[in-house]
């Protein structure tokens, strides 16, 4: 029996590369409002996210219990294949002692049969525990497999998770400047300081910026001077803001990035865990 788990049992790194591709392929519905509800009420990405999320953790532990019932079933079969062997050599040797004895009563002597049973209860003990390590292997290596596909599932979720929110987010503030404006002097009110401010923002918002810059400048302090300019660096709803105590980066891009880098750190740290408290 091999000790190898079948790696038909395990989601693949290309399986979820595949994934991955279609999830790209995939368009983003158009009818998304502000909240992500579609013209009929429903929330069609909160509800597609959720679906996608569910199949992949329900096929997750499905494979898992399936690795786990078969290591059982692996371990279960080199037990009986342990015992069927140790009762094929103890009937051998059995014929043996029957002509060793009777050679030795022959002889008129039975050290030799004396010396074959230590030696038979010797390989006996090594046959047993090879079996054992056998068995405990294949269930430890079962365990390992379910922790792996668990965590390749979660980062795959995160990532997914944080491609849909950007181009939700994306679509939704290049349609909606009031929105972007919202966002910018929530921003802009994080710098209550006197001198000059600027305000970097997309190309395409600058001139809807520029025409309510009398609005931004309300979140500023009133010695503070504001100049709005563009920035090819910067995409629709996100902005950069710079002064002489520093800057403050709050594009979309960026923001998202640092929330999936935590969440990607929360799922590796949840898979230390699990290999931690997994073992047997």
């Amino acid at each position: 029996m091999s000790n190898l788990i079948k790696s038909s049992h395990v989601v693949s790194l290309e399986d979820l590369k595949r994934l991955e591709l279609i999830r790209r392929s995939a368009p983003i519905p158009q009818n998304i409002s502000e909240f992500g509800v579609d013209n009929e009420g429903n929330q069609a990405i909160d509800v597609e996210t959720q679906s996608l999320k569910d199949r992949i953790i329900a096929d997750a532990e499905q494979t898992a219990r399936q690795i786990l019932e078969q290591a059982k079933a692996d371990a279960a079969e080199v037990r009986v294949n342990a015992e069927q062997e140790i009762e094929e050599w103890w009937r051998l040797r059995r014929e043996e002692d029957a002509q060793h004895r009777e050679e030795s009563n022959r002889q008129g002597h039975d050290e030799g049969y004396s010396a074959g049973s230590a030696q038979a209860e010797e390989d006996l003990g090594r046959l047993w525990e090879s079996r054992l390590q056998e068995a405990q292997s294949t269930v430890e290596q079962a365990y390992i497999a379910k922790e792996a596909i668990i965590m390749e599932g979660e980062s795959f979720l995160v990532e997914l998770s944080c491609s849909i929110a950007e181009k939700i987010l994306d679509r939704k503030l290049a349609k909606s400047p009031e929105m972007a404006m919202k966002l910018f002097e929530k921003a802009l009110s994080r710098r209550r300081e006197q001198g000059v401010i600027v305000l970097c923002v997309a190309p395409s918002q600058f001139a809807y910026m520029q025409a309510a810059k009398d609005e931004l400048i309300v979140s500023l302090d009133a010695q503070a001077e504001l100049q709005i300019v563009p920035d090819s660096s910067v995409k629709d709803g996100g902005c950069i803001i710079r002064s002489a105590f520093g800057s403050i980066d709050a594009r979309i891009d960026t923001q998202l990035e640092a929330i999936r880098e935590q969440l990607l750190k929360l799922a590796a740290h949840r898979g230390e865990e699990g290999d931690r408290n997994a073992a047997p």
